[in-house]
């Protein structure tokens, strides 16, 4: 059998399958549904550093060949993460990641910190898709200077691997990409929601509480793969690569465009045991294609 191993800077995985943050709760919820350390690393819902309760409902909306969501990160912080979650989640057998949110470079820091300490998490994922309240709303990842700002500022507070999420919803996202690197990045993951909208007709009003919220599914994946292929050749770091992947099919498409490691994410809802399937797929598809390992596919397109 093809090996299915691979590494994410110093961070190895057993296999490149991930499940993506807010798709998988913090893994418990599945134990009973799939056998959690088949898959290669669960990255646990986005944690902050005080408790938010998210936006009003409806906050889900299903849409041609995806959903749109705007949860509004809802979470209890990071202490009672720490406090309540962790011990629950620490010997599962699989990488576990904190997905660390924030709505300052200081606030991000400071949560980072928190989960530094924590033995048996040695990655975060930082999510910079969110609002940032000194500058207007806009997001920290939709600029070079922004993006660079949290990743600093995380980055010295911060000793394990460092993975960043970039948002879609730019204008050239190789350079934001390279800003994270220059910053201290390990890895980069990509792509987190595009901005959607709809509308039910018949109420004449917007089908989510905030009007819009972020588009996910099978209807991203060739933005993804497209932006996945740019960003792995315009950095030196790994690039994990999710959006709409369903399938061992979708995931290797994401693994030749570049990416060293993939997540599932809306396809949990639809299949909680997807991504095992998908990770036992993609090693079907190795051994009948005569490959000795995983890394012989990664970015040969």
């Amino acid at each position: 059998m093809a090996a299915l191993n691979v590494k994410i800077g110093s961070l190895e995985l057993k296999n490149p399958v991930m499940t993506a943050s807010g798709t998988f709760g913090y893994g418990l919820e599945f134990a009973d549904l799939v056998p959690l350390d088949e898959i290669g690393g669960i990255i646990v819902k986005g944690t902050t550093l005080k408790p938010r309760e998210g936006n009003d409902y409806p906050r889900m909306a299903e849409t041609t060949g995806g959903m749109l969501n705007c949860v509004g990160l809802q979470n209890k912080g990071v202490d009672y993460f720490c406090e309540h979650i962790y011990p629950q989640i620490k010997d599962i057998d699989t990488r576990m990641i904190v997905n660390v949110s924030g709505d300052s470079p200081e606030t991000y820091a400071l949560c980072a910190e928190k989960i530094d300490a924590l033995e048996a998490i040695p990655a975060i994922e930082l999510n910079i898709s969110c609002p940032n309240v000194r500058d207007g709303g806009m997001a920290f990842g939709v600029t070079c200077s922004g993006a660079a700002s949290v990743v600093r500022a995380v980055r010295e507070r911060y000793h394990k691997t460092l993975i960043v999420k970039l948002s879609p919803n730019v204008t050239n996202i190789v350079d934001i990409a390279k800003a994270c690197e220059a910053e201290g990045a390990d890895a980069l993951s990509l792509i987190n929601t595009l901005m959607g909208m709809s509308i039910d007709i018949e109420r004449r009003c917007p089908r989510l509480s905030i009007g819009t919220g972020g588009l996910s599914g099978p209807a991203v994946k060739p933005v993804a793969v497209r932006m996945v292929h740019q960003v792995s050749r315009g950095v030196g770091i790994p690039v994990v690569g999710l959006g709409g992947i369903c399938t061992a099919e979708d995931a290797i498409e994401f693994l030749m465009a570049g990416a060293t490691a993939i997540e599932i994410g809306t396809a949990n809802f639809l299949d909680p045991a997807v991504s095992v399937k998908v990770k036992n797929g993609i090693s079907a598809w190795l051994d009948a294609h005569g490959c000795s390992s995983v890394s012989e596919i990664v970015g040969v397109v």
